[in-house]
């Protein structure tokens, strides 16, 4: 076997462990500027060392290994350690989660006349790539963002063709290297656009991405996409809830199944629809972003995108890649005190297992908290 074989072996059998059946990615990912306002929300101090035991809480709850497969990190918390000493990388990899890191940089304006953005952190990334790969991580993200504006023709086709060749570059490098790269297109939900615009620019951008992913020769079989949901904007006067059902004729030829109008859940359907349209059966898998939904909005929409129908309409795996929708009960219950780290561990395994389940479609929606229940949308959220 040469070594494009063995890397490109490797690189699937990592891709695929992340989107094993029942488990998804912690994002632990939000850079030290970006967290200060989860931790002003619980009156903690924003500094180095409460960071560390903040993460420190979330990678050693009690069998978060049965839910969790991956957890992303800044480049901070990959450098740190927990209380004895034992890097966080090296700490995951002996509980069975795979490390992965964070490498793009932010972003910054792509032209001086619109709010349009390009991504940075090309500059030192093959040496950054080798760097991390030989301290444990297998797999990287990357995150570009693409916004709704109606009335400026937003995001225009100069946006979408550079950001995702963006993307492709980025994959290029990191499967060079040895890691699994995660894509990550995402369309915020800011403005007021129904889900039929969202739909419809979330599908071009995917396309669009796909296409240079192919221009690029990436090895899809070793790659992820972090897309994501197709969601009503944040300021939409009439946004679907994921609670919201439609109606639809399905037509199959098989003898079980033969033109039956089925109920739906619309924004599941969007999704599903979208990506049906745009991504490769090839690709390894795709693991959602939360996008500022609820905790609990987002186990639902998962959980009704894996439900059985939905598995006779896509090749890949869906699971889930949660920050916020992950965290925040966590958070809440933590509050920045030590005694109070086994009930923010608590609240941190019972949201994996909630979506762990829903990543099955077997999620049953019992014992939500009122704290899974807030909408966690950020305008203009950075990592």
């Amino acid at each position: 076997m040469n070594s494009n074989s063995s890397i490109e072996l490797m690189l699937k059998e990592n891709a695929e462990f992340i989107v094993q059946q029942g488990k998804g990615i912690l994002a632990a990912d939000e850079s030290p500027s970006s967290i200060v306002k989860r931790f002003n929300s619980i009156g903690v101090e924003n500094t180095t060392e409460q960071r560390r035991i903040y993460r420190q809480l979330l990678f050693t709850t009690p069998d978060i290994q049965q839910y969790i497969s991956g957890v992303i990190m800044h480049e901070e918390t990959f450098n740190q350690t927990n209380d004895s000493s034992v890097p966080f990388p090296m700490m995951l990899s002996q509980i069975g989660i795979l490390p992965g890191i964070k490498l793009d940089r932010g972003l910054e304006s792509l032209t001086i006349n619109t709010n349009e953005t390009t991504t940075l952190g090309f500059d030192d990334l093959e040496k950054r790539c080798e760097d991390f790969f030989n301290r444990g991580a297998r797999f990287a993200k990357w995150r570009c963002v693409l916004r709704i504006n109606k009335l400026k023709n937003q995001p225009t086709d100069v946006a979408i063709a550079h950001n995702a060749i963006i993307l492709a570059r980025y994959a290029s490098v990191c499967q060079a290297k040895g890691l699994v790269p995660i894509i990550e297109p995402e369309v915020i939900p800011d403005g007021d656009h129904d889900i039929n615009v969202c739909q419809y620019v979330t599908e071009k951008v995917l396309a669009a991405t796909f296409k240079a992913l192919s221009d690029y020769d990436i090895y899809l079989e070793g790659c992820l996409l972090k897309p994501n949901m197709v969601t009503s904007g944040q300021e939409a006067k009439k946004r679907v809830k994921s609670t919201d059902i439609g109606e639809r004729k399905f037509e199959n030829k098989t003898n079980y199944l033969r033109n039956v109008f089925c109920l739906f859940i619309i924004l599941a359907l969007a999704t599903i629809t979208t990506l049906s349209r745009t991504c490769p059966p090839a690709l390894a898998g795709i693991v959602f972003l939360s996008g500022g939904q609820s905790e609990e909005d987002a186990t639902i929409n998962l959980n009704e995108m894996n439900k059985t129908l939905y598995r006779f309409k896509r090749p890949w795996p869906l699971t889930f890649s949660y920050g916020r929708a992950l965290q925040a009960s966590a958070l809440k219950a933590w509050s920045g005190k030590r005694e109070n780290e086994f009930n923010a561990q608590q609240s941190c395994l019972k949201r994996a297992a909630a979506n762990a389940a829903a990543a099955k479609g077997e999620y049953d929606g019992k014992q939500i908290s009122n704290e899974a229940k807030k909408n966690l949308h950020v305008a203009e959220h950075n990592y």
